[in-house]
C-alpha cells in the first residue's frame, strides 16, 4: 500500500515495482484514507509519506500500528531529520527513506523486510 499525496510518487513507484516481485495494492492520498482502507486491502507492507493534507504520516502510522501491530510500515519522506527519524523508529515503522529515494535502495529494503 502507497500512502502518498503526490501523484508523481506514485508513478515513480509503479515503475520501479514494475519489474519486481512487488505490486501496489492500494494508493491511498491520505492518511485517514490510509486507515480506512487498510483493513480491506490487507497489504504485506505499507509505504507511508509524512507530510499530506488533514493527518500527517506520522500520526497515521501511529494509529495504524495501535489498530494493527503487525502492519509494516516504511516512512518515505524528504523530511528527513533527526526527529522524524526518531518518531518514526518509536512508532515502530520498520524503515524510513528519505525522499528523492533511490530505487535500488528502496527494493533492498522491501526485500530486507518482506523476504
Amino acid at each position: 500500500m502507497l500512502v502518498d499525496d503526490s501523484r508523481v510518487v506514485y508513478i515513480q513507484m509503479k515503475q520501479i515495482l514494475e519489474n519486481s516481485n512487488y505490486e501496489i495494492v492500494e494508493y491511498c492520498s491520505s492518511g485517514e484514507e490510509a486507515l480506512e482502507k487498510y483493513s480491506k486491502a490487507r497489504p504485506d507492507l505499507v509505504t507511508m509519506d509524512i507530510i499530506m493534507p488533514g493527518m500527517d504520516g506520522l500520526e497515521a502510522a501511529w494509529l495504524l500500528k495501535q489498530e494493527h501491530p503487525e502492519a509494516k510500515i516504511i516512512m518515505l519522506s524528504s523530511l528527513a531529520y533527526d526527529g522524524s527519524y526518531d518518531e518514526a523508529e518509536h512508532i515502530g515503522a520498520e524503515a524510513f527513506i528519505a525522499k528523492p529515494f533511490d530505487p535500488q535502495e528502496l527494493l533492498s529494503t522491501l526485500k530486507k523486510i518482506l523476504g
